[in-house]
């Protein structure tokens, strides 16, 4: 470290050096509309299997409209899935190098205290 060398500077070149992906590659927000959109896909084809169910007499549609009704639901619970843990990721790298930031800062100090006499 030179004494030129920032606080900013220095945690830049320290996440170089330990390769974390770059956050605005785009694919985590592709994931999270894609949660997004499951989440609505999948109650939707769930309202309109009942009505497809409703709307006939013949068991074999409805039991056709009951598997459709199972797809939905599993729809909507991956896409909770997706949505929720692509939405934390965001929150938790965040928090990640904030408390990287703080633990630097406590560092430091503690090694000036320890370099006065």
């Amino acid at each position: 470290m030179t004494a030129t060398e920032t606080r900013a500077d220095r945690f830049t070149r320290e996440l170089a050096e330990q390769k974390i992906p770059d956050p605005s590659a785009g694919r985590s927000a592709l994931w999270l509309r894609l949660g997004l959109a499951l989440m609505v896909i999948g109650p939707a084809l769930g309202i309109a299997s009942y009505f497809l169910s409703h709307n006939t007499s013949d068991p074999l549609v409805q039991r056709d409209a009951i598997i459709l009704a199972l797809v939905g639901i599993s729809l909507g619970v991956s896409g909770s899935a997706l949505y929720i843990r692509y939405s934390i990721t965001g929150f938790l790298r965040f928090w990640m190098a904030r408390q990287s930031y703080d633990l630097s800062l406590v560092g430091d100090r503690l090694s000036e205290r320890d370099i006065q006499p």
